[in-house]
């Protein structure tokens, strides 16, 4: 795998004498960790590289997961691309519940990242002993609940502790709506030919259609157990196109999935994509 992305980079930042990456370390759906390299590739790539590293050749890799550095294939290829580029520096940022700062540091990219990478692991990995038939969760409030498309990464987290067959409710005001027209496109491509023809499409292709993997993220939590969606936004129309069921009220719906036979334990994940159980 290593060494078939394309790699085309800003001609700015490569020609630079002095090369300082910002950013924010947080959990990242596929690469692990944000910030560090991946600020550089795809930060500052062409659109070549950004959706070969959206492709399913990476999207689709079981070591390709949040908080998970070793192995992870796209990890590893940004690693790489950044390594070839020579001297890099980078101010890595950590913020804490409050959006405040909880943490700053600056030296070498891929050591200051990695430190500050040690530094956030051990507060947002909570260590769980079992499963749970019954997950509430949030896409963390606003602003990161303004949109479908970020709700979507507050599904992801959760899916290591619910029980197979078991309900995963998320709840998230969606108070802008959907999300981008290539969003809704591939939202749409998802359900009317259905889960297992979409990701056949996404297989066959080595570039990854723009937001669509947002899409294929979905995927991945949707055969583990029933995803219920509570909202004050989207239309009729986007909530058909969500492809996860609807409700109306939060309190039933968790009491509901309570009474059924089995567990009436509830794991509560308050800062959904930020908490890894």
């Amino acid at each position: 795998m290593r060494g078939t992305t394309p790699i085309k980079l800003d001609r700015r930042f490569i020609e630079a004498d002095l090369r300082i990456a910002t950013d924010l370390v947080e959990p990242h759906f596929m690469a692990g960790w944000s910030g560090g390299r991946k600020v550089v590739a795809p930060g500052v790539a062409h659109h070549e590289t950004i959706r070969t590293f959206h492709s399913a050749r990476f999207m689709e890799d079981p070591l390709a997961v949040q908080c998970s550095l070793v192995g992870n294939p796209l990890h590893e290829e940004q690693l790489e691309i950044v390594c070839g580029l020579g001297t890099l520096y980078c101010l890595n940022t950590i913020i804490d519940d409050d959006r405040d700062l909880a943490y700053v540091n600056f030296g070498e990219l891929v050591a200051s990242h990695a430190s500050a990478v040690e530094f956030v692991d051990g507060a947002i990995c909570v260590p769980a002993s079992r499963k749970f038939k019954t997950v509430v969760t949030s896409s963390a409030g606003y602003p990161l609940d303004k949109t479908y498309y970020q709700t979507i990464k507050g599904m992801v987290t959760p899916m290591d502790i619910l029980e197979p067959g078991g309900a995963l409710i998320v709840a998230s005001a969606c108070s802008e709506g959907f999300g981008s027209k290539e969003f809704r496109s591939a939202q749409r491509r998802l359900i009317e030919p259905g889960p297992d023809k979409f990701l056949a499409t996404l297989t066959a292709k080595s570039l990854a259609d723009v937001d669509e993997w947002q899409t294929e993220i979905q995927l991945k939590p949707m055969p583990v157990g029933r995803i219920a969606l509570y909202t004050s936004g989207l239309s009729d129309e986007e909530r058909a196109l969500t492809g996860v069921e609807m409700i109306a009220d939060l309190d039933e719906t968790i009491a509901r999935s309570i009474a059924w036979p089995g567990d009436p334990c509830v794991a509560v994940i308050l800062e959904g994509p930020y908490v890894v159980p």
